[in-house]
């Protein structure tokens, strides 16, 4: 359909196709991001389905059209965030966890679970940089950190995994 700038200035100008397409290109990312900050798969569709909504809704107000991956991964982290506050005490458990695979699964929770044990700033900078894919410049410009302080949060972040979490086992965390 064209380079990034042009889809959004389409998506602006009111191409509702437009801004379809610039959906679907983000909605994997969209998809991990907001999963391994919430708990279960009905908070993440909410959470998904308010973002994209607030994006269309709000599109006018993006600055520069090159940066709408770090804007609706923000809107959506803000609608996730949202979500863990008004759920803060209640506790899910998940009965199709014990149906599936269980070797899959079992990584899974364990991937979670070292997640979650980390402080929420950690969690959020290795979510951006691992999962959204942005570099340590874009993070830094999405947190309003300096850059310095996002890639100790990393490198931090990376030292408590291998050493308190997975400090019996041999895993390697290899930088992209």
């Amino acid at each position: 359909m064209g380079s990034l700038k042009t889809i959004v200035k389409k998506a602006k100008k009111g191409d509702g196709e437009a801004f379809v397409s610039l959906v679907k290109q983000y909605e994997d990312v969209l998809y991990r991001t907001a999963s391994r900050l919430l708990n279960n798969d009905e908070d993440v569709a909410d959470a998904m389905q308010d973002a994209i909504i607030s994006a269309y809704e709000k599109l006018h107000t993006l600055k520069n059209d090159e940066y709408f991956n770090t804007w609706i991964c923000k809107i959506l982290i803000n609608k996730c965030n949202g979500i863990l506050n008004k759920n803060k005490d209640v506790l899910v458990i998940d009965e199709n966890l014990f149906l599936q695979d269980r070797d899959d699964e079992f990584q899974k929770i364990e991937l979670e679970d070292a997640l979650n044990s980390l402080n929420e700033v950690y969690k959020l900078a290795l979510i951006l940089y691992y999962i959204v894919g942005l570099n340590v410049r874009e993070i830094s410009e999405f947190l309003k950190e300096p850059e310095g302080t996002i890639k100790s949060r990393l490198s931090r972040a990376k030292f408590i995994l291998r050493n308190s979490y997975y400090k019996s086992e041999r895993v390697m965390v290899y930088e992209k």
